[in-house]
């Protein structure tokens, strides 16, 4: 940035935007050379975006037959002045009560919700801020169970100043959170001077695809009222659960503990996820806090969702015929996609981690890497962006703490580009079962859309040179949000 970085703020310069880890430097890979099946055959296939594009078509046909609720058409124009003009920060009241139905819904009927406790944001992202802003002050922290979403460290803390406290979980228990690493996190912290507000779990988990069972949720519930902290619970994938066990959430288990506090609770929502509209920037705080309630509306003025597209989602949400076939049929076209993405690997020796929820699977390489290191990490996710030409993330942008495992997403796409996906992966597992060499410094790839000889199927990294491929000065900055980048752990 040069000179002009000392006319701008520290916000502007500090690179907690996140976009210097490495989880997106895959997706710049695909941007400049994306796969289309028939213009770029060869091209980066995108297995980066959790993105759900599986039932889009059951949206598209409910706004033909209700062309009443768009305001850009013949038949629902005459609302244009009213919506056009509308400005409250609460919502249009039946927007509130739609997101309700929906929330409810998705949730199999379990448990309701009030309209009156439902806070405008623009997206997931919006909504994480709106509520740091509302409980914590710069250079407070949250405990966050490991792995999680990269961009949290954006969403969370950029602007805010909210600091990220990992508690590490591994594939001992199945990356399960317990009461005894809460309580070493929370500890070793205190210890450190760094003041907790909080405690924030993803369930469904991103990246695991996991669900939290009642009694996990309800120790979680128990931690945070001894401790006095707030739990903040991102929901947002609480719709895409497609197989058992049924999705819990924590208004459930609410009804079951005696004695807490309801002000220490909190949701974040979304429907970029369950509904696969992120583009529609609808992102929900939902808080038993009545105070954060109060002041995140009055936040939600710098991110509202807009009024044409509360307009649209008040009469589609409120259509329970439609919301119940949805989710459905969302739900059985996730299984059969799971279940053919993870049959696909299973055929190469390829196991991922038990789901039964998320747009995405928690896939086991570690018998791939050269060495049990986050830099081999690093070397085998370079090969599979540039030679088997797949954007995939490495757990270690999701802050692992074991090297080799990888989030790859299988929603984002048609069924033809996942054959393709599952082809090239078939044949660099291939090469790479019958490599043979003990050079610790090479790599065994055949290219999926290239002839190549067996002779030519070796990529050699020189140990001069590996840091270079692995990791360039413009991927991680020194101000990068993640306190223990790959490469830095890897040291």
């Amino acid at each position: 940035m040069g000179s002009n970085s000392a006319l701008l703020s520290k916000i502007a310069t500090n690179g907690g935007h996140g976009e210097n880890l490495a989880y997106f430097d895959g997706w710049k890979a695909y941007d400049r050379n994306p796969f289309h099946p028939t213009q770029n055959p060869e091209g980066v296939i995108q297995m980066g975006l959790a993105e759900n594009q599986l039932s889009l078509d059951l949206i598209e046909e409910w706004i033909r037959k209700n062309p009443k609720a768009s305001i850009c058409t013949a038949e629902g124009v005459e609302e244009f002045k009213n919506v056009a003009n509308f400005q409250d920060y609460y919502g249009f009241p039946d927007f509130r009560k739609a997101i309700a139905n929906f929330m409810s819904k998705a949730r199999g009927g379990r448990v309701t919700f009030d309209p009156d406790r439902v806070v405008m944001a623009g997206g997931a992202t919006g909504a994480n801020e709106l509520l740091m802003f509302c409980l914590a002050d710069p250079g407070d922290a949250f405990l966050v169970p490991s792995p999680y979403y990269p961009a949290f460290y954006r969403d969370l803390g950029w602007r805010t100043g909210v600091k990220i406290v990992p508690v590490d979980c591994d594939s001992s228990n199945n990356f399960q959170v317990t009461r005894a690493a809460l309580e070493a996190a929370y500890e070793k912290a205190r210890n450190n001077n760094i003041n907790i507000k909080g405690l924030i779990i993803t369930n469904p988990s991103n990246p695991l695809g996991t669900t939290l069972d009642r009694d996990t949720l309800t120790s979680l519930v128990k931690f945070i009222n001894d401790k006095n902290i707030h739990l903040v619970c991102d929901e947002i994938y609480s719709g895409t659960v497609f197989s058992s066990p049924t999705f819990t959430c924590v208004s459930e288990v609410m009804q079951d503990v005696k004695n807490f506090n309801r002000d220490l609770i909190h949701i974040v929502y979304s429907l970029s996820k369950d509904m696969g509209v992120p583009g529609l920037r609808v992102g929900i705080v939902y808080s038993y806090n009545d105070a954060v309630v109060n002041c995140g509306r009055k936040m939600s003025s710098f991110g509202l969702v807009s009024s044409q597209t509360q307009h649209l989602l008040s009469a589609m949400l409120l259509d329970d015929v439609f919301v119940s076939n949805f989710l459905k049929t969302s739900s059985k076209r996730l299984a059969r996609r799971h279940e053919v993405f993870t049959t696909g690997l299973k055929e190469v020796g390829i196991n991922c981690l038990k789901s039964n929820a998320g747009l995405y699977c928690w896939m086991d390489l570690r018998k791939l890497l050269k060495g049990q290191t986050f830099e081999a990490e690093m070397v085998l996710w370079r090969v599979i962006i540039n030679e088997v030409k797949l954007n995939v993330s490495p757990g270690s942008s999701f802050r692992c703490v074991e090297p080799g495992w990888f989030r790859v997403c299988f929603a984002n796409m048609d069924e033809h580009t996942v054959e393709v996906a599952l082809k090239r992966i078939r044949a660099f597992v291939g090469v790479q079962g019958n490599k043979k060499s003990n050079n610790a410094d090479q790599v065994f790839v055949k290219s999926p859309n290239k002839k190549r000889s067996q002779n030519d199927l070796r990529l050699s990294f020189p140990a001069t040179k590996r840091y270079e491929e692995v990791m360039s000065p413009h991927i991680m900055s020194p101000h990068s949000p993640m306190p223990h980048s790959p490469l830095l752990r890897a040291n």
